[in-house]
């Protein structure tokens, strides 16, 4: 896996390289990750442009969307797959402890008051609702239609190389990876490492956020839960698709719907 110095694109990593089973790699260039793109200038951003990008899948919902609009690459297409709607929609209508409020959505909102947030966040909630989050990027519709395109337009060699991201790119886009990783034949331990990988780029991404939040009196533990990725977060997920389907290959065949002959075409395309 390789991490891109880029300047105006937060947390971009090309899972190229990345060590699969049998000797194999993930082939450069064709798959990345990132956090959102509202700020990506190619002129200043050398690194970027040489990525020569086709497709960008962009999990946001219509709220981060707007916010904060993706600048896109002349010629790329950007495709839009709001892996959240459904969870938003299921926790504004009913008995959530943050109605309507998604961590991996909305951090800059959750960490503005200290005191709303140890109201919502403290004592463990906060990875009660991500584990709640994560088990709903298995088991909504919403999230395995964005994660059946993602795979489908991966195995297209028409895609071109393709990037796929959320806001900070570290909970949509690393469960993203871990699907994709999975299905190529990364061992569990590469799985998590890669996962876990995004920490040190969230963190001085947010570094701002973190601080003046907890200079403001808030529970540094609470920043960094939201700020960060833990093992179980990414643990309630991979128990959702055993629970639900016993194995990845059966989720993705079943939950999100991909023919095997896409799985075969996805494999030929990325594995080296």
């Amino acid at each position: 896996m390789t991490v891109t110095q880029a300047t105006t694109v937060a947390n971009l990593r090309d899972l190229g390289g990345t060590p699969l089973t049998g000797g194999r790699t993930v082939r450069a260039g064709l798959v990345l990750r990132s956090g959102q793109l509202d700020r990506l200038d190619l002129e200043a951003d050398r690194a970027v442009a040489a990525l020569g990008l086709r497709t960008v899948v962009d999990f946001r919902t219509d709220i981060e969307r707007g916010e904060h609009p993706d600048r896109i690459p002349a010629g790329a297409r950007l495709l839009i797959a709001d892996a959240l709607a459904d969870k938003i929609n299921a926790d504004s209508s009913g008995g959530a402890d943050t109605p309507g409020k998604i961590p991996a959505a909305q951090l800059k909102e959750m960490l503005s008051d200290p005191v709303v947030a140890e109201e919502h966040l403290g004592g463990g909630k906060v990875q009660a609702l991500f584990a709640s989050v994560y088990r709903s990027l298995v088991s909504s519709a919403s999230a395995q239609a964005a994660y059946r395109l993602l795979l489908t337009e991966l195995a297209d060699p028409q895609a071109g190389p393709l990037l796929f991201h959320c806001t900070a790119g570290k909970d949509r886009t690393g469960w993203g990876a871990t699907v994709i990783l999975s299905l190529l034949g990364a061992d569990d331990e590469t799985l998590m490492s890669e996962y876990l990988s995004v920490n040190p780029a969230v963190r001085i991404a947010f570094a701002p956020m973190i601080e003046g939040f907890t200079a403001a009196g808030g529970d540094p533990d609470i920043a960094l839960a939201l700020i960060g990725v833990f093992p179980s977060y990414l643990e309630a997920a991979l128990d959702e698709v055993n629970t639900r389907y016993g194995s990845m290959e059966t989720y993705v065949r079943e939950g999100l719907g991909i023919s095997d002959a896409t799985v075969e075409a996805l494999r030929a395309r990325l594995i080296a």
